[in-house]
């Protein structure tokens, strides 16, 4: 079994068993014996040749080899095909939510911003000297203060997360 299969793959990669021999460092006829079973090569000299045939020595003792068959390429390939389409399906879903939560976020500072601007700021006329409206004027003008100077980038970056969401034309 071991020197049919050390025959096996030395044809298969296309050596003589002279060649073999001078990559070994042994003699032609050391590879014929262990070729025919007259003899056995030693574990370092088994590694030796498993190293120059490029081919594990569990496949000189012995286990076979099996090439797929072009049935098992075929189920390979459609389950590929489905993972493949599933994954497009996916990023095309997650790409999606992306673009409608970048809209939503303009759409929320658009209308603020209208709210704003249609109260005209109302607190300013509060008389401050009720510690209740004092709280909530202050925190009413801190609001419109920070957001009028945050939210024209904030409303340019949703603009901008829209428009590369969005889907591309081929």
């Amino acid at each position: 079994m071991l020197g049919e299969n050390i025959k096996e793959v030395r044809k298969s990669k296309g050596l003589s068993q002279e060649e073999l021999a001078l990559k070994l460092n042994v003699v032609r006829q050391t590879v014929s014996k262990w070729e025919n079973g007259l003899s056995v090569p030693d574990s370092e000299a088994l590694i030796a040749i498993s190293e120059v045939l490029e081919t594990p020595v569990s496949i000189l003792l012995g286990e076979k080899i099996t090439e797929p068959r072009t049935d098992e390429l075929r189920v390979i390939s459609e389950k590929l095909e489905v993972i493949n389409l599933q994954l497009a399906q996916k990023n095309e879903a997650r790409r999606r939510i992306w673009q409608w939560i970048f809209i939503a976020i303009g759409i929320f500072i658009i209308l603020i911003f209208l709210i704003l601007a249609f109260m005209r700021s109302p607190y300013l006329e509060w008389d401050y000297t009720d510690p209740e409206l004092a709280v909530v004027g202050t925190i009413l003008h801190g609001f419109e203060f920070i957001f009028v100077r945050t939210a024209p980038f904030v409303l340019i970056g949703a603009i901008v997360g829209a428009i590369l969401t969005r889907k591309k034309r081929l």
